[in-house]
């Protein structure tokens, strides 16, 4: 973790920072500082020295590393991060822990992902050094019946931290989906454990994917007319990672420490902010696949969509696929 408390360290300092006052910041010896600056030279970063000034960070490869994002988090809350650079899944490195009972808020985050998944089984498109690729363990204390909208207050705390770091404003289309512009740029997808003798949840592995620097041509050709990302949106392809998770990471907390209480104020935002609101739509049944047609009426307080068929009945949609007609 020494190089990573180093990196923070420079990446927080606009100036030279002495190898004295790091080695007494962080509690090791100079030796094993000059060792971690090594180390990150040898990684890419390019780190200026000087005699009797110390150490300046000039620029470091773009890889999501672990001490980029400790430069904007406390210390204690950096301890229960792991940041890889390639993984198949964030969610199925942390569901391969539990065995091991780490501690809640435990999060995985990846440079890449060879084997993202979506809802119902889809895939993720996950390249390197372009998106966030988050996954953060909860252990709320509630029942199954009353977890379900724990995935509409996941895309209210994405969509909040999004706002918070670099004012962009997404829309929420029901269930949990972030969209700029009618274009997907965030999927949430929420598995949980359950203990089965008291039915009471055990683990909720929220696992998120963000477009953050994708340009056009990072994605398939058969989603470059549904998919987008934040750099594309706003013209700017250097917008920080690092910061980006950072603020996802202290939402998710601040989600979690909110669990049921704050209901209220996750709802207004979500209502707010629901694109699918006002839009014919197509919901599909899982089961059967069969297809209806209506129009999005209303997100209930239980986060169920309401929706008017186009036989006259108005019904409250809680499972199932909704495509907006845009």
């Amino acid at each position: 973790m020494t190089k990573d408390e180093v990196l923070a360290i420079l990446i927080k300092k606009a100036d030279y920072v002495s190898g004295e006052s790091i080695s007494s910041e962080i509690g090791v010896s100079r030796a094993a500082v000059n060792g971690a600056v090594k180390s990150l030279k040898a990684d890419g970063c390019l780190i200026d020295s000087v005699t009797n000034k110390g150490y300046r960070l000039i620029s470091c490869p773009d890889r999501l590393y672990a001490g980029e994002i400790y430069a904007y988090l406390n210390k204690e809350r950096c301890s229960n991060i792991i940041c890889l650079p390639s993984v198949d899944s964030t969610n199925n490195i942390l569901k391969s822990m539990l065995p091991d009972q780490p501690p809640a808020g435990t999060c995985i985050i990846a440079n890449e992902q060879t084997g993202g998944r979506g809802r119902m089984g889809r895939s993720f498109i996950s390249p390197p050094n372009t998106g966030i690729y988050l996954s953060m363990l909860l252990r709320p204390q509630s029942a199954v019946a009353d977890i379900s909208e724990i995935t509409c207050w996941t895309a209210v705390a994405v969509h909040r931290a999004i706002l918070s770091v670099f004012d962009i404003r997404t829309d929420i289309k029901w269930v949990n989906d972030l969209f700029l512009n009618g274009r997907k740029i965030t999927g949430i997808l929420t598995e949980m454990s359950v203990e089965g003798e008291i039915g009471m949840i055990s683990n909720i592995i929220v696992g998120i994917g963000v477009n953050v620097r994708q340009r056009p041509e990072d994605f398939p050709p058969e989603l470059r007319e549904t998919a987008s990302s934040l750099g594309i949106y706003s013209g700017n392809y250097e917008l920080s990672r690092a910061a980006l998770a950072a603020a996802m990471i202290r939402e998710l907390d601040r989600m979690n420490d909110s669990w049921p209480s704050d209901k209220s104020s996750y709802f207004n935002t979500y209502r707010d902010n629901c694109v699918t609101v006002g839009k014919n739509v197509d919901v599909t049944n899982y089961a059967t696949g069969a297809v209806r047609h209506g129009y999005a009426v209303d997100v209930n307080e239980d986060f169920s969509l309401k929706v008017r068929f186009e036989n006259g009945d108005t019904e409250d949609v809680r499972s199932g696929e909704v495509s907006v007609k845009w």
